[in-house]
């Protein structure tokens, strides 16, 4: 099966086979989709590999913890390549536990050669000429059934990522920056969430600090109620009320329900 011919696998038994067949790959690509516009803890949807000659989106619903897997992304004998790798790894830790040893992150490695736009998509266009489709760029990964254009989407991500590390890594030896790739690259392994403080998310908003004490005192009481109403109904925060409304509910400190309501109301008319 060449790599070009997608697999999605949802079985147990398909999983095993797939891992069977790639026994021995000394790198592989990863990407894996979550659903942060959609929902309010994000959480691993779509796990998408792709090796020199296999691509498979594995999906990871039905299937649980892929063990066999995160032993060979913690294999530092393997490669793993990934694009702006540090959201990826969060997740792959914060659901799975797994530590990738092994990591080359084509974003970096292009910073590092002084290429100005180095998004995928701009890579992939400046050095193969292909232009990835973003039809399905703010897609909810956690519906199913997933659609076939969703699948081929989400396995865009990885299908050039071997050859794009190829064309990087060869220009980070010629420059003599090889070795400041792996130094940056090894800063990635136990990428990980780190706790915080929830009681201080109403200071990230941005506008937040621009507030006068009482409007900030309002606003720390309604960030907690709007994350609250968002973590029951598993749902982005801006899904149930944008920051820009929480900012203005506390400029104005509506008295009355009726009040809070026509606020809202009238920032949804903007």
């Amino acid at each position: 099966m060449h790599a070009d011919t997608l697999q999605y696998i949802d079985t147990p038994e398909q999983i095993e086979l797939f891992l069977d067949d790639i026994t021995g790959v000394r790198e592989l690509a990863l990407d894996t989709e979550g659903a942060s516009f959609h929902r309010f803890i994000d959480r691993i949807y779509l796990l998408q590999i792709t090796t020199r000659e296999r691509s498979a989106v594995i999906d990871p619903i039905p299937l649980g913890k892929p063990e066999r897997l995160g032993t060979l992304l913690e294999d530092p004998a393997v490669e793993v390549v990934l694009h702006d790798a540090d959201y990826d790894l969060r997740l792959l830790h914060q659901d799975y536990g797994w530590h990738v040893r092994n990591i080359f992150d084509t974003r970096i490695a292009a910073q590092l050669l002084g290429i100005k736009s180095f998004g995928l998509a701009a890579l992939l266009e400046q050095f193969f000429g292909v232009q990835l489709d973003k039809k399905h760029q703010r897609a909810d990964w956690s519906l199913r059934p997933l659609t076939q254009g969703m699948l081929d989407y989400a396995a865009q991500d990885t299908r050039h990522l071997l050859d794009l590390r190829d064309e990087l890594r060869s220009r980070l030896e010629k420059l003599g920056r090889l070795e400041w790739a792996r130094e940056e690259f090894d800063r990635l392994e136990g990428t990980k969430w780190e706790d915080e403080d929830e009681s201080q998310n109403f200071l990230r908003i941005k506008g937040a600090r621009d507030l006068t004490r009482r409007e900030l005192a309002l606003l720390r009481e309604l960030v907690p109620w709007r994350d609250g109403v968002a973590r029951e109904l598993d749902r982005a925060t801006f899904r149930v009320m944008g920051n820009e409304v929480l900012l203005d509910i506390a400029r104005t400190a509506p008295k009355t329900a009726q009040e809070l309501v026509r606020n809202i109301l009238l920032y949804a008319k903007k």
